[in-house]
């Protein structure tokens, strides 16, 4: 796929999410999963951009720094494991500079991670309609954007869910 692009939720869902889950613990692929990160991969990238606008540090449709969520998924007792075997499994070397290469050409890295940085919070996934609740887990305790937008949250977190049919 080209670095960047204009992928429809359906084409996410299909060749990104549906592979990328398959590749976890099926107990990690609900319908609140696929909610964030369908909501999360439209408010950090629409989908669009694999390389962070302006050259900056994040990569993949999620927005992952190498500092950042590549570092906490792979240090993370809950995660590390998993994403060791996915990396194996991608062919990915196991270390950050080369995981965070890596997300911006593999997508199905990039929603395993993404899946993974959310399995990382010690609270459930919030219930299907609860923006704030969503909100607070991407925005105050798994992404932390450096400039969070909480005024399109609602609408990306809306098409997602209606993609989802939920």
């Amino acid at each position: 796929m080209d670095r960047q692009t204009n992928m429809p939720l359906s084409q996410v869902l299909a060749e990104i999410v549906d592979p990328g889950l398959a590749m976890l613990p099926m107990s990690m692929d609900t319908p609140r999963a696929r909610l964030m990160l369908l909501a999360i991969g439209r408010q950090e990238s629409r989908f669009r951009y694999r390389r962070q606008t302006g050259n900056g540090p994040a990569r993949g449709f999620w927005q992952f720094e190498q500092g950042g969520g590549v570092k906490g998924v792979m240090t993370h007792s809950a995660t590390r494991g998993h994403a060791h075997r996915v990396c194996a499994e991608r062919g990915v070397m196991w270390g950050r500079p080369n995981v965070w290469a890596a997300l911006e050409s593999d997508d199905l890295l990039a929603v395993c991670f993404a899946r993974l940085l959310l399995f990382s919070d010690p609270k459930p996934l919030p219930a299907v309609g609860d923006y704030d609740a969503a909100w607070t887990l991407y925005a105050d305790r798994t992404w932390r954007p450096g400039k969070p937008h909480r005024e399109t949250w609602n609408g990306y977190y809306d098409e997602a869910r209606a993609a989802l049919g939920i």
